[in-house]
């Protein structure tokens, strides 16, 4: 069964960053718990720009940990499938 992911993008004030970076603590916990991967990228060139990745082995389980996520996506998610390369 293909892999599935969201993504969310956000930027964040400097002077909001300690508490996005203690959002996004609480964040993976949750994840982790709901059988899912949590993982945050800060673009190189730009301090406070963040991409999160929630990933899980099928989209019913990405959305189910969606529904009832902190401060996250909630049920609007766009959900990726991994797309097989032959």
């Amino acid at each position: 069964m293909p892999r599935s992911l969201t993504l969310q993008r956000s930027i964040v004030p400097l002077h909001q960053r300690k508490e996005y970076i203690q959002r996004l603590h609480q964040r993976r916990e949750y994840y982790t718990r709901t059988n899912c991967s949590f993982s945050v990228f800060e673009e190189h060139g730009l301090p406070g720009a963040f991409l999160e990745f929630a990933e899980a082995a099928d989209a019913a389980t990405l959305a189910a940990a969606h529904s009832a996520a902190p401060g996250a996506m909630g049920e609007s998610a766009r959900i990726y499938q991994e797309v097989e390369i032959r």
